[in-house]
């Protein structure tokens, strides 16, 4: 109707030039405007650690998720949804660049297989596109709420070349790096117990043999320079106190909430995060009713410690477990009661996932602590697996993508990336791989569209496992190459470690290959015998493949280990007076 109005003006002032050029003006900016507003809000929810047998609309039955089976309910659900990756860096890294974390360097080596602290200098390239980048573009105001986890700064505690806001995010609340249970008080440390065992005991002895030296030359018994003995003490404690102080003061370093580029709480006050989290989703909501936004929620929930606001605990049936799924399913559905009251439900792409499976090795901290993962062997940190990868996947977007259908075709977290640019108008980059497909014909069963023949399953930068899909047969089949080694046997997880190694003595190689149908077997409980006909081709074909995608594999700088993985003084983030970096701003 504007519209209309702005040409039947134009005609009829047309030899009024003034009055011509500024409706010319005021036409182009109502076209302009039009353009945006008929791009959809997209909304990512991304959990943390959270498994797919948790969730009512995946099978659950005791675990109350009322508003993520509401988006299941009102859109489609992907059921062979698959990360990139069983933990969190590297598969948060190939979510939002829609490749591979071995392309840019986010895979960890040799145990390092998470960015460690805030102030080390690994982290997301700045030369890796992100979707919220290529929206931003598209004229797209894109937020990040809650966990980022791919690092902060290089150089120096100011440049934030990691930092979200550096990567395609006009707005950032959250934690940089990740809950853990160092972060609360009452609970015990996560972070390496047995280095700072080893630390100590190392130090005490270092500092008895100085001591006994030092005797010594009191003695006489040693003709030693006092100098030099001065001199390796203040070594011994200068190098003590650089290995020891990252964990001695590690809540108060890492535990950090950020507003933009500021600190507003050092450390997280973990009875308010889920509340203010719900706050600032609303807000900015509220603030981009009008334009296109992005938005991604990446919840602190449900890594441990598994903080749970007062209202939560003690309500589900599973405990403190059950208790944090059903606090972030309130939050979702907090988040999800805006878009409602806002009337924006038929102009918002709605998308919730976990980063990767449920968390095992949980349970040597606590009976709480444990994840579940449906039928499916495994969990987090164990590269190939189905338990540790196969995800929860929902879309909604009402009026295109048909409500209450489910997708069983291998899809992956990486499609996320390349999915949402096109819904956004973008173009995808042409100068690198990109692994993501677009689903959307596949969500929308049309055809035809992209499929993901192939999927390739690493164990930080090892190789573990790779998945065919056979489109003619419409198989699913899937090699192992290495599995974990279960302590104890047959226990499902490896009982003294954190999460599983991927490499060494703790994981069997297995010569022959494993070969699993998944189409029939989704648990791997039973291998196809290598004598079979079915083994050597399907063997045969992956391995062709394997060979093609290593190489497309070439040589960047590796994030997550060595120098780029190991505290830095010169990059600590700290709000007050260091080391105790303390402050208080929401409550200011």
């Amino acid at each position: 109707m504007v519209g209309q109005v702005l040409i039947a003006s134009l005609l009829e002032l047309r030899k009024d030039m003034a009055t011509y050029s500024i409706l010319i003006v005021l036409f182009y900016t109502y076209a302009i405007h039009g353009m945006k507003t008929n791009k959809p809000n997209i909304l990512l929810f991304l959990a943390d650690d959270l498994g797919i047998g948790e969730i009512g609309c995946f099978g659950n039955s005791t675990i109350r998720t009322p508003n993520i089976d509401r988006l299941a309910s009102e859109g489609v659900k992907l059921t062979h949804h698959i990360s990139a990756a069983s933990l969190c860096t590297p598969s948060r890294a190939a979510f939002l660049t829609g490749r591979y974390p071995i392309r840019s360097g986010m895979t960890g080596h040799s145990g390092s297989a998470v960015l460690s602290f805030n102030a080390v200098p690994g982290g997301l390239p700045s030369n890796e596109t992100t979707f919220s980048k290529i929206l931003k573009e598209q004229g797209y105001t894109t937020g990040l709420l809650g966990k980022w986890h791919l690092g902060v700064n290089c150089e120096s505690k100011t440049d934030f070349c990691h930092h979200p806001l550096n990567h395609g995010f006009d707005f950032y609340y959250g934690m940089p790096l990740t809950l853990l249970t160092d972060c609360q008080d009452s609970c015990p440390s996560e972070t390496h117990v047995s280095f700072k065992k080893d630390l100590l005991f190392y130090a005490q002895l270092f500092f008895l043999a100085l001591a006994t030296i030092a005797a010594c030359k009191l003695l006489n018994l040693l003709p030693i320079n006092w100098k030099i003995l001065i001199f390796f003490t203040i070594c011994g404690l200068s190098v003590f106190m650089y290995l020891y102080m990252p964990y001695l003061f590690f809540r108060h370093w890492n535990c950090v909430l950020m507003r933009n580029f500021d600190i507003v709480e050092q450390p997280v006050n973990l009875e308010k995060t889920a509340s203010h989290i719900v706050r600032e989703a609303k807000a900015f909501i509220n603030r981009n009713r009008d334009r296109p936004f992005l938005l991604l929620v990446s919840f602190l929930h449900i890594h441990t410690p598994l903080f749970t606001t007062e209202k939560f605990r003690g309500k589900s049936k599973h405990k403190l477990y059950g208790d944090n799924i059903e606090e972030m399913d309130w939050m979702i559905g907090e988040i999800l009661d805006v878009i409602d009251k806002e009337s924006l439900i038929n102009k918002t792409v709605s998308y919730f996932t976990s980063d990767h499976g449920a968390y095992l090795e949980g349970s040597e901290m606590g009976p709480d602590l444990v994840g579940y993962n449906g039928i499916y062997r495994g969990g987090k940190g164990m590269g190939g697996l189905e338990g540790g990868i196969r995800v929860p996947g929902i879309f909604r977007w009402p009026g295109v993508l048909p409500a209450g259908t489910e997708v069983d075709q291998p899809t992956s977290l990486m499609d996320i990336f390349t999915t949402v640019i096109k819904i956004g108008g973008g173009q995808v980059p042409q100068d690198r791989i990109i692994d993501g497909k677009n689903i959307l014909p596949l969500m929308q069963r049309l055809g035809p569209h992209q499929q993901h023949e192939f999927m390739f399953h690493y164990c930080l930068d090892q190789l573990h496992a790779a998945r065919w899909h056979d489109v003619s047969s419409g198989t699913v089949w899937k090699v192992h190459y290495v599995l974990p080694r279960f302590i104890p046997e047959g226990s499902g997880i490896c009982r003294g470690h954190k999460v599983c190694p991927c490499s060494g003595k703790m994981v069997v190689y297995q010569v022959p290959p494993l070969l699993f149908n998944l189409s029939n077997d989704p648990s791997e409980k039973y291998p196809i015998p290598p004598e079979s006909t079915s083994y050597g081709q399907v063997l045969q074909k992956t391995q062709e493949a394997v060979a093609a995608h290593n190489l497309t594999i070439g040589s960047v700088p590796q994030q997550l280990y060595g120098s780029n993985n190991r505290w830095s003084p010169g990059l600590q983030l700290c709000c007050g007076i260091f080391p105790f970096c303390s402050c208080n701003k929401e409550d200011d």
